[in-house]
């Protein structure tokens, strides 16, 4: 009888303990104000769309914290500001009260333009010599943040190896529910050298003193976001782009249609899932991107598609691997040089063949890298302490090593890397700072034996 009684009670006990801890997890509270200062341009519903709650809510109170680190970092995301903090006060047993407190960046930015047109600087600094030739220079204004909604205005009128005029806007939200999104951008340019075959794997430019190569391209599009990480965007595009006499004479297929003139309109869908700690260095996260691509032309059609993602594994606080996967395949009537170009552009890169382009229909890369953080420094600004008081530079190093194919119909043994493994490895150190600044300086090797130093990255207004 003793027993059966003593059983009881330990039962007893033991559901009032399980009862109260459920209680602790699952206790909700009530988000009853957000504060927000820092702000003096950006509109506090630009701010509060970037919040994973929002006034009246009832959460968790386990969840607070990772909810604010999670605000915290959406904030620091949207580029709009060099410092985000936010904190929680409670109120009472029942209600809590959002501190967020941020520091806006610089908006304006009148750049003198300076930029290499060689693909990358190593490209430039070695191969062709540093030439003042292969160099773009003008002038680009640039506002962030025009009018206080994260929107962006980029008016440039560009000269040297290109001549350019660029007009750009985008619009992250038109309508009340802060989820449809709009721009539009319009450039024109010429030029007197073009890149119009591939020779061992390596651009071969033809180069005259008059314009060589000319045309426009506008485009309008409509985004769409319907939560924190996920977007989407389709956008409208049309163009025309024609290459002179001699070029023709010598690149009859470089343009799409193998003519001397080339007019489209082209339509590109793309979605994204973005969640990182940090877009610019992402240290734990991931991101999954897809873009459909088709190109409506009487002359020639192409479909495209793409898918990239991007996992960072955090390891321990000042460790993560970071790994990244990247296809494309394209689809088009007839075989041209300017749709031809894969690897080596854009996003698909490998670190080591820097100064090697691989030319193709379809293309996929594998990257994983390791990534160990050294240390930071702050350095003092001894000019100005209410614009800019500090500087801070983190250092991380880095081993990595990348995997790529590119295949190709044309079998061609004057580029003999198409169809075949790209392979790469080596070590790294990379440099952090505010604006979204990241320099890479990697030396690395591939399967040809080339060894190298190459510097990758800048700042992003």
């Amino acid at each position: 009888m003793f027993k059966s009684i003593g059983l009881k009670c330990l039962l007893f006990v033991l559901v009032c303990i399980c009862q109260i801890k459920y209680a602790q997890v699952y206790a909700q509270i009530k988000i009853s104000a957000i504060e927000i200062t820092g702000n003096k341009k950006t509109r506090e519903y630009i701010i509060k769309r970037e919040l994973p709650y929002q006034v009246g809510d009832l959460i968790s109170k386990d969840s607070l914290t990772t909810l604010n680190t999670i605000a915290q970092q959406q904030l620091f995301n949207t580029a709009l500001f060099l410092e985000a903090n936010v904190s929680s006060e409670l109120l009472d047993s029942t209600s809590v009260k959002i501190k967020i407190q941020l520091k806006e960046r610089w908006y304006f930015f009148p750049l003198p333009y300076f930029r290499w047109v060689d693909r990358n600087f190593n490209q430039w600094w070695n191969e062709n010599n540093r030439s003042l030739d292969r160099v773009n220079y003008g002038i680009n204004l640039r506002q962030a943040n025009a009018t206080g909604n994260n929107d962006k205005l980029t008016v440039g009128y560009i000269t040297g190896y290109t001549h350019q005029a660029v007009i750009k806007y985008q619009i992250p939200f038109i309508d009340k529910q802060l989820k449809y999104g709009m721009g539009l951008g319009w450039a024109q340019f010429n030029q007197k050298e073009i890149n119009y075959t591939t020779l061992g794997d390596k651009q071969v430019f033809l180069r005259t003193e008059e314009v060589i190569r000319e045309g426009y391209r506008g485009n309008v599009n409509l985004t769409y976001r319907p939560n924190l990480f996920e977007r989407h965007a389709l956008q409208v595009g049309f163009g025309n782009e024609s290459i002179s006499d001699s070029a023709f004479a010598i690149a009859p297929n470089f343009l799409p249609n193998h003519q001397k003139a080339f007019s489209y309109i082209d339509l590109n869908w793309s979605y994204s899932k973005v969640r990182f700690d940090y877009n610019a260095y992402p240290t734990k996260g991931a991101s999954t991107e897809v873009a459909l691509f088709q190109r409506l032309s009487k002359e020639s059609n192409l479909s495209a598609i793409q898918f990239r993602q991007v996992v960072a594994h955090p390891l321990s606080p000042s460790r993560f691997i970071l790994a990244e996967s990247f296809t494309i395949g394209r689809m088009m009537q007839q075989s041209n040089y300017t749709d031809r170009k894969l690897m080596g552009y854009g996003l698909m890169q490998m670190n080591g063949l820097d100064y090697y382009v691989v030319d193709g229909n379809a293309a996929t890369l594998f990257k994983l890298a390791l990534h160990q953080k050294i240390g930071s420094y702050t350095i003092v600004n001894p000019l100005t302490k209410k614009f800019l008081p500090s500087v801070k530079y983190t250092f991380w190093i880095k081993a990595f090593t990348n995997l790529g194919y590119v295949y190709s119909p044309e079998k061609n043994k004057a580029n003999p890397l198409a169809n075949s493994l790209l392979r790469t490895a080596g070590i790294g150190l990379d440099l952090i700072s505010i604006y979204d600044f990241v320099l890479n300086m990697e030396y690395s090797i591939n399967q040809l034996g080339d060894k190298g130093l190459y510097l990758h990255g800048g700042i992003n207004f």
